[in-house]
């Protein structure tokens, strides 16, 4: 049966993006998962999943975890409505996901690419970055470059922003 990480597993292998796996306790949250002290030595990147203030656009944004991302500065960035967090049941609608999974791999599950993904511009000069596999008890860690690859692949629309 596939699972939910398993798909993200095919479609890496698919893609000949390799990357080192690693299971821990459940964490939801940036805090959690540094606590856990996996000594990775690659960014941990805080996923945040937004939508504008009319509901019609959703935005996943990839952040540097030392930053604290101003959604009104975003939004004026962008060119968007107001910003804010959106619902556990739009999370589960559009990317298929659940609070604290929060993941570009979710991305997997957009089939009408309506999500559009916006990245630190920071996060680009990373060497490698780690992320969930769409669930919450799993880390991997791959080149940035990868991600990039995958993200080309999932063909939602990416753009960079600044995040001070």
């Amino acid at each position: 049966m596939e699972t939910k990480e398993s798909k993200v597993y095919a479609v890496l292998e698919a893609l000949n993006i390799p990357y080192e796996r690693y299971t821990h306790a459940p964490v939801a949250t940036i805090a959690a998962i540094e606590a856990l002290e996996m000594n990775l030595e690659v960014l941990h990147f805080k996923n945040l999943f937004l939508r504008n203030s009319k509901g019609d656009k959703h935005y996943l944004v990839l952040v540097d975890s030392s930053k604290k991302a101003n959604t009104k500065a975003l939004a004026k960035q962008i060119g968007s409505t107001r910003l804010s967090f959106a619902s556990d049941e739009r999370l589960e609608a559009h990317l298929g996901l659940e609070p604290g999974a929060v993941s570009p791999m979710g991305l997997i599950n957009d089939k009408n690419k309506e999500v559009e993904v916006l990245i630190d511009q920071d996060l680009s000069l990373q060497e490698k970055v780690t992320l969930h596999p769409n669930i919450n008890t799993v880390s991997i860690t791959m080149r940035y470059k990868d991600l990039e690859k995958f993200l080309r692949w999932c063909g939602n629309k990416v753009q960079f922003v600044e995040i001070p």
